[in-house]
């Protein structure tokens, strides 16, 4: 029967027996400690093994994962939605700057009085869109990659003879942006689109509606960064519609101004002011007015 002395951290200790009654007793011995033979004499009956015993170090703790942006087949960085708050300035510089400045300008009550932008409109009139199919999806693919968002088709609603137009005909295409990605293309456009204008001296003030939606035109969409003027083969513009809960333009223009928005200097809202009709004037048979 093996023998074991004290059990210690490090303890030497021998073990005396047949091979067979060795073999039966080291499986249990294998498995918390770590033994370094000196001399294994098989060759008679019986044997001697001297071996030491010690703990077995701790294994290191896993690194812990980091986590990588995933990459598209396109080269583009995808964000998960969690974090896309984070990443948007434009949002978060509304919620924690811009709020608390328009309720102590306009002395709003309730901080659902503030303005705020409701959606983005986009759209691309494309004339020959009938007659040219390859054209159509160039513009929705290049729409797409702008807006990050695939676009749909507008349709004429009603015949005109005159611009040889048919009813249900697709004569563009448009976008609507709501939420985290209508606030990413917002910040492109005021930070790369604008800057990379020709002749860029700021947006006009008098684009807006009298409801505090805003409307501007861009003649060139190969202003981002996204699409090559090569691959466009001709100028193509697009149209951009800023919606916003203002009641009033100069609200959404203060709103508008504090995103970022390049307004000319000295500019304003202009204010229409229209005048009463005049009552028609009422002639008899042989061409005199009558009182």
């Amino acid at each position: 029967m093996p023998t074991m002395a004290a059990v210690s951290p490090a303890v030497a200790f021998s073990i005396s027996g047949s091979s067979s009654s060795i073999s039966s007793h080291f499986p249990t011995l294998i498995m918390p400690f770590q033994f370094s033979f000196n001399r294994l004499n098989l060759s008679g009956r019986s044997s001697r093994i001297r071996a030491s015993i010690s703990t077995a170090p701790a294994p290191a703790p896993a690194p812990a994962p980091v986590s990588t942006p995933a990459i598209s087949s396109s080269k583009i960085v995808l964000v998960d939605k969690a974090d896309a708050d984070k990443v948007n300035r434009i949002k978060s510089n509304y919620l924690q700057k811009i709020v608390p400045i328009l309720m102590e300008e306009f002395g709003y009550k309730n901080i659902h009085e503030v303005p705020r932008i409701e959606k983005i409109v986009v759209n691309c009139g494309i004339g020959d869109a009938e007659q040219n199919s390859k054209g159509l999806e160039a513009a929705i693919k290049d729409l797409s990659v702008i807006t990050g968002q695939r676009p749909v088709k507008t349709k004429a609603k009603r015949s005109i003879a005159s611009f040889k137009l048919r009813e249900g005909t697709t004569v563009g295409i448009a976008v609507t942006l709501r939420g985290t990605v209508m606030y990413s293309f917002l910040d492109r456009l005021i930070n790369l689109g604008f800057p990379r204008t020709r002749d860029f001296q700021g947006v006009s003030s008098n684009s807006f509606d009298g409801h505090g939606n805003y409307s501007i035109g861009m003649r060139d969409q190969s202003v981002f960064p996204e699409i090559r003027y090569e691959a466009l083969g001709r100028n193509r513009g697009m149209d951009v519609c800023i919606v916003t809960s203002a009641s009033t333009d100069n609200e959404a223009q203060r709103l508008l101004a504090l995103l970022g928005m390049p307004f000319r200097e000295g500019g304003g809202p202009t204010v229409i002011v229209r005048g009463k009709r005049k009552k028609a004037h009422h002639f008899d048979a042989k061409g005199k007015e009558k009182k």
